[in-house]
């Protein structure tokens, strides 16, 4: 199609088109219009590959987590650890029955968004993400759509309920997201941020500095940082709403042991999936950040992530790290 179409100027002095340009047909133009979407869904779906990982295609770079099967996995592995961290919910703002738009940020694989479909039929749901890798057979309510969450928000509605998830080191403005939740949010509609802080720490002193997975997750930390964006956003989240506007929030902290290594049920059990999620995400996490942000060689990417995964193993050390959850409601009258 051309680049500078000629229109027809006001009064009459009539340009006729050129037929080379145009072409009446609607037939020739759905079929142009096909061949453009099949080649825009094409761009968004050549994946880049290094080091043996898929990455997202649309805004390449931008995001340092692969995009591929292993990745995946476990997202939705990570999507009910965090479930069962939360007593079962996925969620905890009060959105009542019957909401009728949400609207899920970074829906990754759209588990969580598949699942309040089921919850709450009288919603629909719009997830968005970087990349397609969303199943095509979900509930009739849900929906996904490219995009990016750091771009102005174009989506001509108003939500009732606003969801963020796991989006450590993948905003560069955190604010500004918040932001633009409440813009989208409906008076007296809510909004939900649950992130993690990835500072690994123990209580009990038995994670030290001379260990490889302290040594690791230290360098990860300065590296996102390096990149950007912040690895550690959960504690902040309660202050970055109500900077936005949002009242009523409220925040919950969670502790999420890595191994099964506590003495509390509940917290033995977490601990079980989050050894899992790490142990599954270690390479994703590290090599990209890693290889290319830090210069470092695969080879001694993995003798080091070999080591970690010795620390993760060792009952000894009692590693930990947090997870938060804010939630409040755009005031009624704004």
């Amino acid at each position: 199609m051309a680049a500078n179409p000629q229109i027809a100027p006001a009064g009459d002095d009539i340009i006729e088109a050129d037929p080379d340009l145009y072409d009446a047909s609607d037939s020739t133009l759905g079929d142009e219009v096909s061949r453009y979407t099949a080649s825009l869904t094409s761009s968004i779906e050549r994946y880049p590959v290094e080091n043996g990982r898929r990455y997202h295609a649309f805004k390449d770079g931008s995001y340092i987590l692969p995009n591929d099967e292993i990745e995946l996995d476990r997202l939705d592995l990570t999507h009910q650890m965090i479930r069962i961290t939360m007593g079962d919910k996925l969620h905890f703002a009060p959105i009542g029955e019957k909401p009728a738009k949400i609207l899920d940020l970074g829906t990754g694989t759209g588990i969580w968004a598949i699942e309040m479909g089921d919850d709450y039929p009288s919603a629909e749901i719009i997830g968005t993400d970087l990349s397609p890798t969303q199943p095509s057979w979900v509930p009739a309510n849900v929906k996904f759509e490219i995009d990016d969450a750091e771009e102005p928000w174009t989506f001509p509605e108003y939500f009732d309920f606003v969801h963020v998830r796991y989006l450590a080191a993948a905003i560069a403005d955190w604010p500004k997201l918040m932001r633009q939740a409440f813009q989208h949010t409906k008076p007296g509609g809510w909004a939900e941020f649950q992130d993690f802080d990835l500072a690994y720490y123990s209580e009990d002193g038995s994670l030290k500095e001379e260990h490889s997975v302290s040594k690791w997750i230290t360098t990860l930390l300065d590296a996102v940082h390096g990149f950007g964006r912040d690895p550690c956003p959960g504690s902040k989240l309660e202050g970055w709403m109500k900077d936005a506007g949002f009242e009523r929030v409220q925040h919950e902290k969670f502790r999420l042991p890595i191994g099964p290594w506590a003495k509390d049920k509940h917290l033995k059990t977490v601990g079980a999936w989050n050894i899992v999620q790490i142990e599954d995400g270690l390479e994703g996490f590290t090599l990209r950040l890693f290889t290319q942000f830090l210069d470092w060689k695969s080879e001694e990417v993995q003798v080091l992530l070999a080591n970690v995964r010795k620390d993760l193993r060792d009952p000894k050390i009692h590693a930990q790290f947090d997870f938060h959850v804010a939630y409040g409601q755009k005031p009624k009258t704004a």
